[in-house]
């Protein structure tokens, strides 16, 4: 049974930092040395030193260890330090737990990072190439024989039954990559600044698995981001308009596999985001009406749509008209798919920056952030607001 109350951290804590390192398809740099950057990056921006963090928080597939990042930037003791499962699925959960930690008294500055060589290093998109022995490899075990070797595989059987259930074509997942490479094409730091796509350029692109064509796929990106999270108290004396944490939430569904949850009675939805979105509602006291920038993880076009149908935005299979009518302002760096693959996290600096009133493609009035980390995974979700 998922949570049926208002949690007690919604407007404990803020983001009061944000910082990131050039993101590219070859840093030529170790991933130690661009977690560190953009740790230090995301300080400066606070107006913090390394000297008032005591808190580190990270997820699963990053190579820097937190206590090596702490060496490396010249932080000193810490009295929290957390590591959450699930890879991009983690990368709200990080504000969640740095936001308990500062709830709970633990700590007092905690900084969430992400650093990784995902395009010139290990690349996630080639899928499973070995396993060590575990209940995980185990049930990878009933899908990968059959072909089903990358995320892109195990996607698009979940997509491949959207669109039979709903009557749409593979071209309802094209104004996703649209809508994110509009906005990539004004993003300065985004890797296809400049380089906006039609619906006819979706249509043309390659098939990667059926339904899912290149341009539905997001990119493999070098770089590193750092997220700062402290009180809210602390935060109205630091130089940034805090982002503060209206609610912070975490899902898994009934019959939760990673990537591969194809045992479930409907394959059309994505029920550990279900989890996330009553969650947060229920804390933050909102509804979808109260959005005004949707920061949705985009690393397949197929589950931006499933997440707006979950929370609500819009009914099932009414997504792809929804954001073909620009029913909310989504992913305004230009998400995943145009800016870069930082598993998310580029994604929380994105909604600081629309309540700062800094992005690039600014929402004017932009009071109220949703912001949702990686699917078909366990996973997580925060709404961020303006202070007052």
């Amino acid at each position: 049974m998922s949570v049926r109350t208002r949690d007690a951290i919604g407007g404990r804590a803020a983001v009061v930092g944000i910082g990131a390192t050039e993101f590219s398809k070859d840093s030529g740099r170790s991933e130690l040395s661009l977690a560190a950057e953009a740790v230090r990056a995301a300080l400066d921006d606070a107006g913090l030193t390394p000297g008032d963090v005591d808190g580190l928080v990270t997820f699963t597939m990053d190579t820097n260890p937190e206590i090596t990042v702490a060496q490396a930037t010249g932080i000193g003791e810490l009295s929290f330090f957390s590591r959450v499962h699930y890879g991009g699925g983690a990368a709200c959960a990080t504000v969640q737990q740095a936001a308990l930690a500062i709830a709970g008294g633990v700590a007092e500055v905690v900084v969430c990072y992400r650093a990784f060589n995902e395009r010139s290093g290990r690349r996630f998109g080639s899928g499973v190439q070995q396993r060590e022995p575990s209940a995980e490899g185990a049930a990878l075990g009933w899908q990968l024989p059959f072909g089903l070797l990358t995320p892109a595989s195990w996607v698009a059987m979940a997509a491949q039954r959207y669109l039979h259930t709903y009557g749409l074509t593979p071209d309802a997942f094209g104004h996703v990559a649209v809508t994110d490479r509009r906005h990539a094409a004004r993003n300065p730091a985004a890797y296809f600044h400049g380089k906006p796509i039609t619906l006819a350029d979706h249509a043309a692109s390659r098939w990667i698995v059926e339904p899912l064509r290149l341009l539905d796929c997001c990119q493999e990106t070098d770089g590193g981001q750092a997220i700062v999270v402290t009180s809210v108290e602390r935060a109205r004396d630091l130089p940034r308009p805090p982002a503060v944490i209206l609610a912070a939430a975490q899902g898994a569904g009934r019959k939760q596999e990673a990537m591969t949850s194809f045992y479930r009675d409907e394959l059309t939805g994505l029920p550990e985001m279900g989890v996330v979105a009553r969650q947060l509602w229920r804390t933050a006291g909102l509804a979808p009406t109260d959005i005004d920038v949707a920061i949705l993880y985009d690393h397949f076009t197929p589950f931006v749509l499933m997440q707006l149908e979950e929370f609500g935005f819009c009914g099932p299979g009414e997504a792809a008209d929804f954001v073909a009518a620009d029913g909310i302002p989504l992913n305004t760096h230009g998400g995943q798919l145009g800016e870069a693959y930082l598993h998310g996290m580029n994604g929380i600096a994105e909604a600081v920056r629309q309540l700062r009133g800094t992005s690039v493609n600014q929402i004017p009035g932009a009071a109220r952030t949703l912001v949702t980390a990686g699917t078909g995974v366990p996973t997580s979700g925060l709404i961020l607001g303006t202070d007052g």
